[in-house]
């Protein structure tokens, strides 16, 4: 199906592309009303993120879409009257479906998440929403355009002690912040995901469609990334993502933000690059990343090759103030106070603090969206702070392409000192696949 028999089809749903209004297709939601899921992208994500919506008895998965026969089989497993389609563009055709959970690998989430909002249908997209900053900000704009629910699956930001950690550190508790570090390490050398050669896909794989907007390329095990032994390896290569720059550090940069109250960055620093690995991938294996905030500098560190853990902790984040310090991941928080000398006798600054998370964060996160299918309000993590998040874990790729430091202007989402950098803030689209909003 091409790109124009893709709209003609919308159009003969009654989309009115271009107004800006609520679609007619959109069904405005009761509080006891059914809310009717379809999910684009049937892997192990996905049947995460669908087994947290089924907990819920208003929840019904009507539909599946996914281009690998066997995701699709397995997950259909968990939602046995859903609808199977192997072209997702059937499955957003379907009127009677309320919202869709976007979970394809990352080439694919801008393109999938527009279309959903211009089928008139509410969007749980997967983090990082994008691979470039300018299909984030196209994103946000069809959200916006068609009057689109859209929450982003950073569920941290719903953890119970994410939110009180970021309510003291807001408070001043530990005091003026002028360092935060980020981090996740451990250690895959050598062969790290191995370098199997180019072969024939899966015969009940569409690899064409499975590759859609990014570059024709033969089919590599590593490249596709979702059997069994190589999870999201896909990753791992800049056809299709950004790393654990855009894996995982999205996840803490979220947090940083939120905690600091900002939403950009000035500059960005980056070094790093395949130094150890044995592997086919072609991101970094070591990189150390540095945010330049008014008032602080972050860093994000990720290294494949070494997984001695920072006070044995594989993952976390660490905010340095000026009376304490606190280090937090998914599990707890604790606050690790300052001391000075009283008497010739060294006192904190503060009262050391821990809390362990009380609640479960993607359960939570699902409710929110659900409940904001409802009010219409915003989500926690509503479109535009996920675009912000994600553009700052992909400025740590562009200063890192770029092989400078660069400087961003937030409000016009270019790089100011560097015009050639720029060709990161986009990426091409192969035929006839286009971002169009």
């Amino acid at each position: 199906m091409t790109e124009n028999n893709q709209r003609r089809n919308f159009i003969k749903q009654g989309i009115a592309a271009g107004t800006g209004a609520t679609l007619a297709s959109a069904r405005i939601l009761g509080a006891n009303d059914r809310v009717r899921i379809g999910v684009i992208g049937c892997g192990r994500q996905a049947r995460g993120v669908i087994g947290n919506f089924m907990r819920y008895p208003e929840v019904q998965v009507v539909a599946l879409a996914d281009v690998y026969a066997t995701n699709l089989n397995e997950t259909k497993t968990k939602a046995n009257d859903a609808e199977t389609f192997k072209d997702f563009r059937k499955l957003l055709d379907r009127k009677d479906i309320d919202a869709v959970i976007v979970a394809s690998p990352d080439h694919w989430h801008a393109l999938h998440m527009i279309y959903a909002c211009q089928a008139g249908k509410d969007v749980y997209v997967e983090k990082p929403i994008s691979t470039s900053i300018a299909e984030g900000r196209a994103m946000v704009q069809a959200a916006r355009k068609y009057n689109r629910v859209a929450q982003v699956g950073t569920q941290q930001r719903s953890g119970d002690h994410y939110q009180q950690a970021a309510k003291l550190i807001q408070g001043g508790a530990l005091g003026k912040i002028t360092r935060v570090h980020t981090w996740n390490i451990g250690n895959g050398a050598p062969a790290g995901i191995g370098a199997p050669a180019d072969s024939n896909p899966p015969a009940d794989l569409d690899w064409e469609m499975w590759l859609g907007p990014a570059p024709l390329r033969p089919f590599n095990v590593n490249r596709f990334g979702v059997v069994p032994d190589r999870w999201s390896s896909f990753r791992w290569f800049w056809d299709y993502a950004g790393g654990m720059m855009t894996d995982w550090g999205v996840h803490h940069l979220d947090i940083v933000q939120m905690a600091m109250n900002v939403d950009a960055p000035n500059a960005v620093t980056a070094m790093g690059g395949k130094l150890a690995l044995q592997d086919n991938r072609e991101t970094p294996d070591t990189l150390m990343v540095t945010y330049e905030y008014p008032g602080f500098i972050c860093t994000y560190e990720n290294r494949d090759c070494n997984g001695y853990g920072m006070n044995g902790n594989g993952y976390g984040i660490l905010f340095h103030g000026t009376e304490g310090t606190m280090f937090i991941n998914r599990r707890y928080f604790e606050i690790i106070p300052e001391t000075r000398r009283v008497n010739d006798q060294p006192q904190p600054r503060m009262e050391a603090q821990q809390a362990k998370n009380t609640n479960d964060q993607g359960l939570t996160h699902v409710r929110n969206f659900l409940d904001c299918l409802k009010s219409r309000q915003r989500p926690i993590c509503d479109i535009e702070i996920g675009h912000r998040s994600t553009t700052t874990a992909l400025l740590g790729n562009v200063a890192l392409r770029a092989g400078k430091r660069i400087t961003w202007n937030k409000e016009t989402e270019r790089v100011e000192n560097d015009p050639a950098a720029n060709k990161y803030v986009s990426r091409e689209y192969r035929k006839p696949w286009k971002l169009n909003v």
